[in-house]
């Protein structure tokens, strides 16, 4: 138990996962205070009604709060969420690239404006309900990040770009349970939110239909453009090269005697261009923009396992830091690495670091 109350601030989604951080916080004597960012102006009503930003969310997270007996406070960060995630999501898509809209909104809003809200309010640390876990280095100069317990819910890749002062605000009290564990949490202080239904999708992005987001709020409209296969030649067309990603094989328009795939997005020259699936194979490529973790300074090689994308498994490789970046080498050639998406660099359970796959 915490002797001095210690107030946290709870990141509030309205979902059973920060319902039970919340809850599992009061328990241990910790002083608590919930806190919705509402991301979209008029509370995503005509965009993402059920999301972590929308009405139904606000008023079950302010539902659990008032069951917990602790303050509960609803911010408006639209504009913030509009400037650092919105604005990057199609900036990324026109670059031919794809995006990594909740790496972005961990570190610039979950851990960057609710610890200016923290400070605020009288906070020494923030808490969400992420499933990773904060432990001290041996000598007890860092903070490292390691996955959470639980393989099938680890959330570590989402957050490997928190630098070392967002580490030593952060609490993850979910980092050691199940999600089955997290559920009997919520059962047990009889929390509203115990059974509700977690969404998988980008919270506002509806039905996971990002190229229709991006045409209704204005950020992308259909241009033509040539499809060309691998030599240059144009065999098709497409609408727009941000509404394609790397390794999609439906949707193309193309009559071909093989199935061809999207290899890679040419945004200089607004084209598309398609291979059978040996060219979507790639062993080597680099990533910028990294964080480092354990150290400040990283050695001149890494072994690794490396996971290219959220839903991959992970794979050996060998890391060579390069000046704001690394060259990443597999031990085994991987299929569809997309420029724009995070790769995050393991040792077992622990997040050496990550960065941006560079086209």
């Amino acid at each position: 138990m915490v002797t001095t109350k210690t107030r946290v601030l709870v990141g509030m989604s309205g979902g059973v996962d920060s319902s039970a951080t919340a809850a599992l916080l009061k328990e241990q004597g910790y002083d608590v205070v919930g806190v919705t960012l509402k991301l979209w102006p008029q509370d995503c009503v005509s965009r993402a009604e059920d999301k972590c930003c929308g009405p139904q969310a606000v008023t079950d997270a302010r539902a659990v709060c008032h069951q917990l007996g602790v303050p509960y406070y609803l911010v408006d960060e639209a504009a913030e969420f509009q400037k650092q995630v919105i604005q990057y999501f199609a900036a990324e898509y026109k670059a031919g690239r794809t995006p990594n809209p909740c790496v972005m909104c961990n570190q610039h809003l979950k851990f960057g404006t609710l610890i200016s809200r923290a400070d605020q309010l009288g906070a020494r640390f923030i808490a969400t309900g992420h499933f990773a876990r904060i432990e001290p280095s041996a000598d007890s100069t860092r903070h490292l990040l390691k996955k959470g317990r639980d393989p099938r819910k680890d959330q570590s890749y989402f957050l490997f770009s928190l630098r070392q002062a967002q580490l030593s605000r952060a609490m993850f009290p979910l980092g050691e349970k199940t999600k089955a564990d997290t559920r009997e949490v919520a059962r047990n202080c009889q929390l509203k939110t115990a059974e509700k239904e977690e969404s998988m999708e980008i919270c506002f992005v509806p039905d996971n239909d990002y190229g229709g987001f991006l045409q209704k709020a204005g950020l992308a409209q259909k241009h033509r453009g040539d499809i060309v296969d691998l030599h240059g030649r144009k065999i098709g067309e497409h609408d727009g090269i941000e509404f394609y990603t790397i390794g999609q094989r439906k949707g193309l328009g193309i009559s071909s005697p093989k199935p061809l795939y999207v290899v890679d997005l040419d945004a200089a020259n607004n084209r598309v261009v398609v291979g059978d699936e040996s060219a979507l194979e790639r062993d080597t490529f680099e990533v910028e923009n990294c964080n480092w973790i354990p150290f400040d300074v990283p050695p001149e090689t890494i072994e690794v396992t490396a996971k290219i994308r959220y839903n991959h498994p992970g794979t050996p490789a060998t890391i060579t830091p390069t000046t704001g970046g690394a060259r990443v080498k597999l031990h085994e050639s991987q299929r569809a690495i997309t420029p724009g998406q995070a790769c995050v660099f393991y040792q077992d359970d622990l997040v050496v670091g990550g960065g941006w796959i560079r086209r």
